[in-house]
Parts: structure tokens; sequence; C-alpha cells
């Protein structure tokens, strides 16, 4: 029985199938964007007290809208301002909302943060859409790529100066992981088979990945608290785009969000 995450990554396949014909590699290099220099979201985990990457998101197969009628323009030069360690934005639209000028006018309005192109990647081209979108780090899937595919993923991306966020579910998904190419361990709290979110995971999964590793933890992240104890356990960044985005001022949000935390710590 095919789920929703199978049927994403169906459709991101034809859709970029049709990409390459409107928008051939060539003209992807050609882009301003393109030759531009890549900040790091690793160092940018090392050296933050919060390791929040807040994230651009107008809906999601499991919310629906989340802030329909907004913009990048209007949350992430405050997500900036407000001392998140880098800014997640959405490229998918049939599901999320997104597009590449979204990641377009979030590079243009971020000075000097990380911005990860949130995507579903199954092909080397797609890199290129990242870098000539502004992007400085890119989505590995464990879930929706073979080993092998996920290793030359990330080796190309090193090729062309971006990072890569490998994103596990399960223990079983850490074969995927090297650090040799991989940047950034992220365990999604959110199950991509039901879209069923559980914090917990996190907390059972982390004991078990490797310590040198730089980790984070994505999504149903909504409580001060919540970061704290698994800042506490090992994990360096937290991945949260709901939780800001459903309020009228995202970035407001995640300047209180990041107060309240720094109580905790």
């Amino acid at each position: 029985m095919a789920t929703i995450l199978d049927e994403i990554v169906e459709n991101k396949k034809r859709e970029v199938q049709e990409l390459k014909k409107s928008l051939p590699l060539q003209d992807l290099k050609e882009k301003p964007l393109f030759s531009r220099q890549t900040f790091s979201l690793k160092n940018a985990l090392l050296n933050s007290s919060t390791g929040i990457i807040s994230e651009f998101k107008r809906k999601s197969p499991s919310k629906g809208d989340i802030h329909q009628g907004i913009e990048p323009k209007d949350v992430v030069p405050l997500y900036e301002k407000y001392g998140c360690s880098a800014v997640s934005c959405l490229a998918d639209n049939k599901y999320f909302g997104g597009s590449f000028s979204d990641v377009i006018q979030a590079r243009e309005n971020l000075e000097h943060t990380p911005l990860l192109f949130k995507e579903f990647l199954t092909d080397p081209y797609q890199l290129y859409l990242a870098k000539a979108s502004g992007a400085d780090v890119v989505l590995l899937i464990a879930a929706c790529l073979e080993r092998s595919q996920c290793q030359e993923l990330a080796l190309e991306a090193k090729e062309l100066g971006l990072e890569t966020l490998l994103e596990i579910h399960s223990e079983d998904e850490l074969s995927h992981y090297d650090e040799s190419f991989v940047d950034v361990l992220g365990v999604n709290n959110r199950n991509l088979n039901i879209f069923k979110t559980d914090v917990q995971i996190s907390k059972d999964i982390v004991k078990n990945l490797p310590e040198t590793a730089v980790k984070i933890s994505e999504s149903g992240i909504s409580k001060p608290e919540t970061v704290a104890e698994l800042k506490k356990l090992g994990f360096n960044g937290f991945l949260m785009g709901e939780n800001f985005m459903k309020e009228n001022n995202p970035g407001i949000a995640l300047k209180n969000f990041i107060d309240n935390v720094l109580t905790l710590l």
C-alpha cells in the first residue's frame, strides 16, 4: 500500500523531469546565486547556544494550511535577528506550498545565516537547483534513498560546496550515515509514512547515534523544556517550523521561544 511519502517522492520525480526540460542544468549554473560562497550549518550549530533551525512553511500534508499569504521576506529577517542558528525553507509546492522562488527570496533576505533547501531529493539535478537558489545545505532523507544513492548525492553536494543533512527516522537507517560525507545527522520525530510525530523517537535513538556526529532533532517540538532536555541528551540543533509559522508573527514567536530556552540551560 502506497504511503504519503511514496506519493510525494513519485510526484517529485515527475516534477524534476519536467524542470530539466524547462530549466536546463547549464542555465542553473549561470544563475547569480550559484557562485556565492556558502555558509556552514555544522559550524553554526556547534557555535550556537540553542541550535534552533527555524523553518518557513505555509502548509503540510498532515496539518493543511499553517500560514497562507505570507512571504519569506516577512519572516526570515526576523528569524535571523532573533537568533536562529539556521533557516529552513520548503521548496515543494504541491504538498507544502513552497517554491524555488521562496528559497531565493529567503537567501536574499538573510545576511549570514545558513539556509537549508527543504526538499525531497532523489536526483543530482536537485543539488544544482539548491545551489542556484542560494541554499547552503541540502536534505537527504534516508527513507527516500538507497545508501549508495545517498552517498553519491552527498559527495556531489560537497563538490558544489553544499553541506548535507541526513535525516533518519529509525536506527535501521543509520547505515546511511558516514561522517566522511554527511555533515549533520537529523532524527525526524515524524513518521513519514503516516506523518504522526513523537519526540520520544529522538530520546530513544540518541544513545545509538555516533558520538562525534553533529545531531539535530526534527519535528514535533513545541516546548522550551523539550529543547533543554534533548540538548542535555546530546542534540546540537532543533528543526522547528509549525510552532513558529502558526503564529501571526513567526519571528517574535521564535524570540520568545529562545528566551525561554535560555532560562532552562
